[in-house]
């Protein structure tokens, strides 16, 4: 895997030292910040002012993934970088996974930055700190979901925009499954309902400090099916 993580460091240094990497990240932490005092002043509680933390920071994380993660590949592609990568002994796999890490390695200092906020609800109410870690590991997996979809649009399209907008369509569409499976009978009902991006996942558990395994497992196994759905995009694309 050397390959992968030279397209690793080659990401993060564009992530760290490009003017948009530095907006990108700026204006999430001042976005979190305004969650913060938008939703979490709603409220006296300290445990209620945590869980609206997390459900607006949830919405600035799903936005910035796909801003992160739609340039990976289509960029490549836009400048015609992608035949150089194309033929040179480096498998698909090792693309995707190196672009991937990078982004999300990036996605987890934003949130390591931000942990300051739910640290002044601490100090000032009654939450403990596996809450404030269980919300941000929620943050963290439900970020990655994002941009490996985000990763498989950059795959499909050769201009940003166009990615930016089928990673968008794809997020959306999960989102609302929860609320379509409202108006079904079981067993669609249940199955639709455990498909949902968000509304079971990470508002049923994630955002109230509450660990359940098979939330962690839903994230993983959505990250890695749109992972493999990348690299074989990307297979196809070479010999095309």
């Amino acid at each position: 895997m050397r390959a992968a993580t030279i397209i690793f460091r080659r990401e993060m240094g564009t992530y760290l030292k490009s003017i948009v990497g530095r907006i990108t990240g700026s204006l999430a932490l001042l976005l979190m910040g305004v969650a913060f005092q938008v939703f979490g002043a709603k409220t006296q509680l300290s445990g209620e002012m945590l869980s609206q933390f997390f459900w607006g920071s949830s919405g600035v994380i799903i936005g910035v993934a796909i801003i992160l993660s739609v340039r990976l590949v289509s960029e490549e592609r836009q400048t015609g970088s992608i035949l150089l990568l194309n033929t040179s002994p480096v498998r698909e796999a090792e693309i995707i996974l190196g672009k991937f890490f990078a982004a999300l390695a990036f996605l987890a200092i934003i949130l390591a930055v931000s942990v300051y906020i739910p640290l002044l609800i601490k100090s000032e109410g009654k939450i403990t700190g596996s809450q404030i870690f269980v919300g941000y590991l929620g943050l963290f997996l439900l970020g990655s979901a994002v941009l490996a979809i985000g990763v498989f649009a950059s795959t499909l399209a050769k201009q940003q925009i166009v990615a930016a907008v089928v990673g968008a369509a794809i997020v959306v569409l999960l989102l609302l499954l929860y609320q379509l499976s409202r108006k079904l009978d079981p067993p669609m009902k249940d199955i639709l309902a455990e498909l949902d991006l968000w509304w079971i996942h990470f508002q049923g558990g994630f955002m109230k400090g509450v660990f359940n395994l098979k939330d962690a497992v839903y994230y993983v196994a959505v990250t890695y099916f749109f992972l493999l759905l990348s690299v074989k995009t990307l297979e196809m694309k070479r010999w095309q």
